[in-house]
C-alpha cells in the first residue's frame, strides 16, 4: 500500500514538473569500480558539474570490464535529460 502511495505521488510530482517544458537529451557514460548503483551516481554527479537543469536520467545499457576472472568495472550508459532555458 505506501509502495503504490509513493508511485502516485512520484507519479504526480512528474507530471507537474515536465508540463510545458522542453528537454533536450544527451547520452553519457557512468563509470565505477564498485558496482552499478555506483556507476549511475557518478554519471549523474559528473553531468550535473557541466549541464543546468538536469532532471531525469533513462538506463539504456549496463556493462563491464572482467579483469582475472572478476568484475573489474561497472559501466553504466544513459540518456539524461535537461530542461532548456526561457528564451
Amino acid at each position: 500500500m505506501e509502495s503504490d502511495l509513493h508511485r502516485r505521488h512520484w507519479a504526480k510530482h512528474l507530471e507537474e514538473s515536465m508540463t510545458d517544458r522542453t528537454y533536450r537529451v544527451t547520452e553519457i557514460v557512468g563509470t565505477s569500480p564498485e558496482s552499478v548503483d555506483a556507476a549511475i551516481r557518478n554519471g549523474v554527479r559528473r553531468a550535473s558539474q557541466t549541464l543546468r537543469h538536469l532532471d531525469w536520467f533513462e538506463v539504456t545499457e549496463v556493462r563491464g570490464h572482467i579483469e582475472d576472472g572478476e568484475v573489474g568495472h561497472f559501466q553504466v550508459t544513459m540518456k539524461v535529460g535537461f530542461r532548456l532555458e526561457d528564451a
